[in-house]
């Protein structure tokens, strides 16, 4: 039984992966040929029913599992892709793959096309690190059973290039593209459909890298051909359009763009239909061009369209918007219009999390409520186990686990049985569930009714040329551009935490690397100081950041220009105008959280005041926790270069990391000061031993208000192969899955809290899952999703004995206050550390600013 590949060539955005139908060797070749025939003719809504009538007969016929039924399955999703259905695509694709893997094995090269078109539905979705293995996969076995020149060698070789591509890799990309072109070029000749992309392709890394004159020839080429060869209205014709287009435009000749992006608007409107993402980009792209050329009035039209389907573009719409005010549209409808596209395009992994636990607590009902997390937590299992999954069929046969897999099968079957039986459920006995699950964004009138009368809200986005900042307030609103975009910001924000080293701070006498007062004040004029009539008045300051300022502390903004950028000594930097001098400041994983945490208020409160882990042992050889008090000063840090020599194979050997960890004797001190503050019994405070992951797994932890961790923190990449952010609790003897003394970010999911405040006082724990990721993940997006509605956690490598001091100053403050709020306490607690005078040091800030609040800051 054979089947024959037969090249489709679909160009997904601006670059993207080709895709392969595949005819079932027993379908009729007649209808495969039309099926094929009517996709590279571009008429997917014709070729949809065939290829759905030509799966329907295959799995009567052969059953469930049969390797036409694969191929028939890879087909439709193919075509569901062209349509942007990449939804109902890629569990079709999932399928293809599984009755392949059982029937003949992902190792023979008909696996290679459902393997790229599964990646390439990934690439489409910017989730490149599940695209590339399965590439690779596929390029692998290709050159493995193919002669060198073989065309679906070059398509493989096209997609890798796209991937490298998009990801800005232009040295591992363009050689793999010109070898790809020469393979088509020799078996297709110079006017085949393959040729057209290639050309495209290499043209557009001409493009990026300003080599216009070398990029123009090739796009052109690319787009004759397609005219010739698929005809002047088919979609692919469109992308070239769109590519020269953007060229033009890069040159600054905008005459010559403008007809170009309106054809390729026109041409995409008839052949993929109004909802397909591919006509958003066009329609964007043709927006921006009419802006750019200062015609608001022709751009306003296209951005309202798209942000009626839900496809606009922040590049696009916020310029666009902000020069519409008031003449072409009423001010409070543009920032409105502007706020909803905010929301929906800024969208981090904390805010979704903070956005599941609001869909749990407006749910109300216990039970409800319950199903609702049910559900949620078979979601997240469901992403786990695809990945483990798509991640086993990236490797050689040799290398894989048959029995592990087919669990995970087993189990992914289960909890599809499962959550379809929720979902009937929901619709039955909660009909409003569906919008409850889909909130919409929020208006500013909307936020305004949320804030109280001494806060204001500040909300930023980040984009790739500017930026935009939102300021709210009971009273008022503004918003305003500012001139940066994200890579000028990211390097500011990069230089500005330099200064906030503690291995850097032992004296003030180098100067060199300590914190700049300058450019604190540059930061704060930039970013607050359009809006700062507005907010500099409000006790609270609430931040919405974006992008790299996720990564900015601020608190450590400077409202004044200061006397020197580093003071003669630490202690000037005592007199510097912090922001925190002026205002409590919270930050807010999105707009939408403030909603989350005051609208669905928890209406049950929880039963008990604490619960605490501290002073864990990181070596079950010695005989306890802190028996030895010399280590006070540790920071709740690693030093990365040390990491290298832990690692025994794929794993951390923590025999050796837990004697690099120094013990925390102080973080005892740190709880139980906490603890006495608010009446807390000794047998909820778990020290030594006690501070494991077993003690935290079996705890009642949606008992507590408040949950606290005072240990290590690793974040992913601190340690090589932790491959998420972790908590470091007791090591012991005999490691198990269950009890490996790291807590990691997903296993913080899969708690059950009801916490007012979830404190982490280690190190970096409002860092990213990786370098350059987004802060405000990993534990913190973790912890939201269990149930806490604010945390307290860190910017940097903590100095202990300031840990210590910090969270006990901030506890004792509410003790004395309760109605002080968690973000005032924290400013008050950060001030008395400043003002101190008891050592120079105190001053900087490396020292007394390490923490920030999360969340609901406020007393509700």
């Amino acid at each position: 039984m054979k089947s024959s590949s037969r090249l489709v060539v679909t160009f997904w955005l601006a670059l993207a992966a080709t895709t392969s139908l595949t005819a079932p060797s027993r379908a009729g070749d007649a209808t495969s040929a039309r099926i094929n025939e009517l996709s590279r003719a571009g008429k997917i809504a014709e070729a949809i029913p065939l290829a759905k009538a030509q799966l329907d007969s295959l799995e009567r016929k052969f059953g469930p599992n049969n390797r036409d039924v694969a191929a028939a399955l890879n087909n439709l999703a193919q075509l569901y892709g062209s349509q942007g259905r990449d939804a109902e695509a890629e569990p079709m694709l999932k399928r293809a793959l599984a009755i392949l893997d059982k029937t003949s094995g992902l190792d023979s090269v008909d696996a290679a096309p459902m393997l790229n078109n599964l990646a390439a539905l990934y690439q489409r979705q910017e989730r490149f690190a599940d695209a590339e293995p399965l590439f690779k996969r596929a390029l692998s076995i290709r050159e493995k059973s193919l002669p060198a020149g073989h065309p679906d060698l070059g398509q493989s070789l096209n997609n890798l290039a796209t991937l490298y591509e998009k990801q800005g890799n232009h040295d591992q990309s363009e050689p793999l593209f010109k070898r790809a072109l020469a393979i088509y070029e020799k078996v297709g000749g110079p006017e085949h459909p393959a040729v057209a992309t290639l050309l495209n392709n290499i043209g557009q890394v001409d493009k990026v890298q300003g080599r216009y004159a070398e990029a123009e020839p090739l796009i052109k080429r690319s787009l004759a051909i397609r005219e010739k060869v698929l005809g002047r209205d088919h979609a692919d014709v469109a992308r070239s359009l769109n590519n020269l287009a953007d060229l033009y435009e890069r040159q600054g000749r905008l005459e010559d763009a403008e007809p170009l992006y309106q054809r390729a608007v026109t041409i995409r409107q008839s052949a993929l239909g109004p909802d397909h993402p591919d006509l958003a980009i066009s329609s964007n792209n043709l927006a921006s061009l009419y802006q750019s050329e200062g015609r608001t009035a022709d751009a306003l039209p296209i951005v309202e369209g798209t942000i009626a389907n839900g496809r606009a573009q922040l590049r696009v719409a916020l310029p666009v918007l902000y020069a519409s005010k008031p003449q072409l549209l009423p001010a409070e409808k543009a920032l409105d219009d502007a706020l909803n596209v905010v929301q929906r395009g800024t969208q981090s992994s904390a805010a979704s999390a903070v956005n599941k636990l609001a869909v749990r607590l407006a749910a109300g009902t216990d039970r409800l409520a319950q199903l609702v997390r049910r559900d949620q937590d078979l979601a997240s299992e469901t992403e786990m186990l695809d990945k483990s999954l798509l991640a086993a069929v990236s490797k050689d046969r040799t290398r894989r686990d048959p029995a592990a897999e087919q669990r995970s099968r087993q189990r992914l079957s289960a909890i599809a049985t499962e959550r379809a039986g929720l979902q009937k459920t929901f619709a039955g006995e909660f009909p409003d569930y569906a919008a409850l699950s889909n909130p919409l964004p929020m208006t500013a009138k909307e936020i305004q009714a949320l804030l109280s009368d001494n806060e204001a809200m500040v909300l930023f986005s980040v984009n790739e040329k500017d930026t935009y900042v939102f300021a709210i307030t009971r009273e008022g609103v503004d918003w305003k551009p500012i001139a940066l975009g994200a890579e000028a910001l990211s390097q500011k924000v990069a230089a500005f935490r330099r200064g906030l080293d503690i291995n850097k701070a032992n004296d003030g006498a180098g100067k060199n690397g300590l914190f700049d007062l300058a450019l604190a004040n540059e930061l704060y004029t930039t970013l607050l100081g359009p809006v700062d009539t507005l907010v500099k008045d409000k006790r609270s300051l609430l931040v919405a950041p974006s992008g790299a300022l996720t990564a900015l502390p601020f608190h450590l903004l400077v409202t004044e220009k200061p006397s020197a950028a580093i003071p003669e000594t630490f202690a000037g930097y005592r007199d510097a105008a912090w922001l925190l001098k002026r205002q409590a400041i919270s930050v807010l994983p999105a707009a939408s959280s403030l909603k989350a945490s005051r609208l669905f208020a928890r209406k049950e409160e929880s039963t008990k005041p604490m619960t605490g882990f501290g002073d864990p042992l990181f070596n079950p050889l010695q005989g306890g926790a802190g028996d030895s008090r010399t280590t006070r000063q540790a920071s709740r840090a690693l030093v990365t270069s040390a990491y290298t020599d832990f690692w025994q194979g794929a794993g951390v050997d923590r025999m050796r990391l837990s004697s690099a960890l120094p013990q925390l004797p102080d973080t005892a001190d740190e709880l139980n000061a906490v603890a006495k503050d608010l009446g807390v019994s000794d047998s909820d405070i778990h020290l030594g031993t006690d501070a494991s992951e077993t003690t935290v797994k079996r705890a009642n932890l949606a008992d507590y208000s408040i949950v606290y961790f005072a240990t290590h923190g690793l974040v992913a990449g601190d340690v090589k192969g932790v491959a998420e952010p972790s908590l470091v609790l007791s090591i012991p003897k005999q490691p198990t899955d269950f009890d490996d003394g790291l807590l990691t970010s997903s296993e913080v999911a899969q708690l059950k809290l009801n916490a007012d405040w979830v404190v982490l006082s280690a190190c970096n724990t409002i860092a990213g899952d990786k370098p350059g990721a987004e802060a405000l993940s990993g534990l913190a997006r973790s912890f939201f999703y269990a149930g806490a509605r604010a945390l307290l956690v860190s910017h940097w490598s903590v100095d202990s004995e300031a840990a210590t001091r910090l969270t006990t100053a901030t506890f004792d403050r509410l003790k004395a206050d309760p109605k002080l709020g968690r973000a005032e306490a924290l400013r008050q607690a950060m001030l008395a550390y400043l003002n101190d005078t008891a050592s120079p040091r105190n001053a900087y800030p490396a020292f007394w600013a390490p923490f920030a609040l999360i969340g609901e800051g406020a007393v509700r």
